[in-house]
């Protein structure tokens, strides 16, 4: 299973790398709490999609998105994860240098070190789903602050398949 799950992420990883528009253009810092009452703090990069996926027609809501290569440490579990996701941002208000707030949500993979999280929780395997939202604000910088809440689950492709979830603040540099 460790294999297929390499494979996997490798495989994202050159997908989300292929693309033309591949400058890195953030880097988030967050701290968040698991429904094991365990911090976990994460340290991730993201790579803009390029384009606006789409707009209304008076500007006011635009749909863009961005992929997010992540390194969660998760404290007290004994373990750690590595994580690729694909995120699709819906931000409120034009394009005008204020405060736009946003909503986002994504789906993508992410790989443990350990499947057995502190003989608390045993997730089935090392591969596991990254499912995702959150909101927050944009500034005129281009940073962001926001809140996200996380399932990490394998889709019961092994058993057990207790998957954890967790609760973060986190703010974004832009580069």
């Amino acid at each position: 299973m460790k294999y297929r799950s390499l494979m996997l992420v490798t495989t994202l990883s050159v997908m989300a790398f292929s693309s033309s528009a591949m400058a890195l253009d953030g880097i988030t810092l967050e701290g968040g709490t698991t429904n094991e009452s365990t911090e976990a703090y994460r340290l991730a990069a993201q790579f803009e999609f390029g384009s606006t996926l789409w707009r209304s027609d008076g500007g006011a809501v635009a749909l863009d998105g961005y992929w997010d290569a992540g390194y969660t440490y998760w404290q007290d579990l004994d373990t750690q994860s590595l994580s690729l996701t694909p995120m699709f941002r819906l931000q409120f208000g034009p394009d005008n240098g204020g405060v736009t707030p946003f909503l986002e949500a994504g789906i993508g993979a992410a790989v443990f070190s350990e499947s057995n999280l502190d003989d608390r929780r045993d997730l089935g395997s090392n591969f596991q789903f990254e499912d995702r939202i959150g909101a927050g604000l944009r500034f005129a910088s281009g940073s962001e602050l926001g809140l996200r809440y996380y399932h990490y689950s394998n889709a019961g492709i092994e058993q057990p398949n207790q998957g954890i979830n967790k609760a973060a603040l986190y703010y974004r540099f832009n580069i």
